[in-house]
């Protein structure tokens, strides 16, 4: 970091001063080029809202941005399905393409070089190829996705965020953005595969552990900053 982290607010600080905070700490990161940050959580948690409100908030302090999701490194259906469409396993094993992640994305703003933030339309089940980019020295990619604490991944992150929210909230939640997003109840069998899934990560990965910061998430409007450690 360029210099001392600000220390946590409070439990009942509220949303503005955890993510005023959150966002200090996140500047003070220096460049490396670039400065790979992971927002990780449960389907439905808010790590593309959070993201997208981090991402504002950096360029404010001009501070240069690379928004990118783990939605856009999908597999294909057909890979993702291997194990079966009801499959805990599959979903954190089979869902995602670690292989184009790093070679497009990670790998290329390791080393200054030309990256694209998205490979794969999964609504389509279809490869994109985007135009090259070039990131500007000094950004920090904010990065949201499932399972970004997993063994694979881990040494990519010079700070990571984890969202802790129980399935209880984090389904409706999810199922509220519309059809398509599934049942809101946590005890549908339609929700096993995500669920089980989750929690074979959980045991795999140990995510809140390997966060450098874990926010519980459980009500938007009141974070609460569960553990911060230095990266």
């Amino acid at each position: 970091m360029t210099g001392s982290a600000p220390l946590p607010p409070g439990p009942d600080a509220g949303r503005e001063a955890v993510l005023t905070w959150l966002t200090a700490r996140l500047a003070a990161h220096a460049a490396r080029p670039v400065v790979r940050v992971a927002i990780d959580g449960v389907d439905g948690a808010g790590k593309t809202t959070l993201a997208d409100d981090l991402a504002g908030r950096l360029r404010a302090l001009n501070r240069p941005v690379i928004r990118a999701s783990l939605d856009g490194f999908h597999q294909f259906r057909a890979v993702r399905y291997t194990r079966g469409r009801t499959s805990p396993g599959g979903f954190y094993r089979d869902s995602y393409d670690l292989g184009a992640l790093e070679r497009e994305l990670l790998q290329p703003l390791s080393e200054n070089g030309s990256y694209r933030p998205a490979v794969f339309d999964v609504t389509r089940d279809k490869a994109v190829r985007e135009h090259a980019r070039r990131a500007v020295p000094g950004s920090v990619l904010l990065l949201d996705g499932l399972f970004l604490h997993r063994p694979e991944l881990r040494g990519w992150w010079h700070d990571s965020v984890f969202l802790r929210v129980p399935f209880e909230v984090s389904v409706p939640r999810g199922a509220a953005r519309g059809p398509g997003y599934g049942s809101p109840d946590p005890q549908a069998p339609s929700n096993r595969r995500y669920i089980d899934g989750h929690r074979l990560y959980f045991r795999v990965a140990d995510p809140e552990d390997r966060a450098g910061v874990v926010l519980d998430y459980t009500h938007l409007d009141r974070p609460v900053v569960v553990a911060a450690r230095d990266r």
